[in-house]
């Protein structure tokens, strides 16, 4: 799908990996709907971005809101073509603590905001893609999902995370089957340790040993190159159903 004139719903679109993509769907002659949270931060980031860009104020997890916003991207653009899901968090607790067992509240509040939230959006976005004009073998949308390597190797502490992205990999490809009538496809994105606002705080005993579990090159990643490989799952029309690494080849130990 060539990217110019096309509409984009990015959730977490306010800052990180989301924000790196508003800029390249936007470099590439697309307009975005950055969905966030935080209204303060997702109104300044649409402003920094100019009039490509719209901001709404959306909770991923919760049902109305994200109809709201897909309502709001509807009237303002008039189509949705591209939905972008790097929403999340990532919260740290082990099964069993020195507290006890891991609150289960915790637990669900990470598969609520990773998973429901993210197919919370994709579907009411495949909703709208559905009447888009078809292109090229009658493609109509592309959905693309965030996960993490941690679906695949967690960490101690992870269990909630893990099992989120885990079960957004998981769903990447019935998901495409389910959309495949459509002309909808479906990839995900496994980052490994990006260079995002929630790393940027992070002291260097943290930083250092995950940096050395990268193979090469050895850092973290950084934003514009998940939005690098969005765009590639955009243009490459035979890319679907599939999960896949972007990690500088980490494989990440037990801590």
């Amino acid at each position: 799908m060539d990217l110019k004139n096309k509409v984009a719903v990015i959730t977490g679109g306010a800052s990180g990996l989301g924000r790196a993509t508003a800029e390249m769907v936007i470099n590439q002659g697309g307009k975005v709907a950055l969905f966030d949270m935080n209204e303060a931060l997702v109104r300044a980031t649409a402003e920094e971005l100019g009039v490509a860009a719209a901001p709404f104020v959306v909770n991923v997890t919760d049902e109305e809101s994200v109809q709201n916003g897909v309502s709001g991207v509807m009237d303002a653009f008039g189509a949705i073509h591209v939905n972008v899901n790097c929403a999340g968090i990532g919260a740290a607790s082990r099964t069993l603590g020195k507290d006890g067992a891991m609150p289960l509240k915790m637990f669900n509040f990470v598969i609520q905001v990773n998973l429901v939230g993210t197919f919370n959006t994709l579907r009411l976005c495949a909703e709208q893609m559905q009447h888009n004009t078809p292109e090229a073998d009658d493609e109509r949308g592309v959905i693309i999902n965030t996960a993490s390597v941690a679906a695949f190797d967690g960490q101690i502490g992870q269990a909630a995370y893990s099992a989120s992205k885990a079960g957004v990999a998981g769903m990447t490809l019935p998901v495409a089957r389910d959309l495949a009538r459509s002309g909808i496809r479906v990839c995900t994105i496994a980052p490994g340790i990006f260079e995002t606002p929630m790393m940027a705080g992070a002291p260097d005993r943290v930083r250092d040993p995950l940096i050395e579990m990268v193979q090469f090159p050895k850092r973290l990643g950084n934003a514009p190159e998940y939005a690098l490989l969005a765009r590639q799952i955009i243009e490459n029309r035979y890319l679907n159903g599939e999960t896949i690494r972007l990690d500088g080849g980490i494989r990440m130990a037990p801590r």
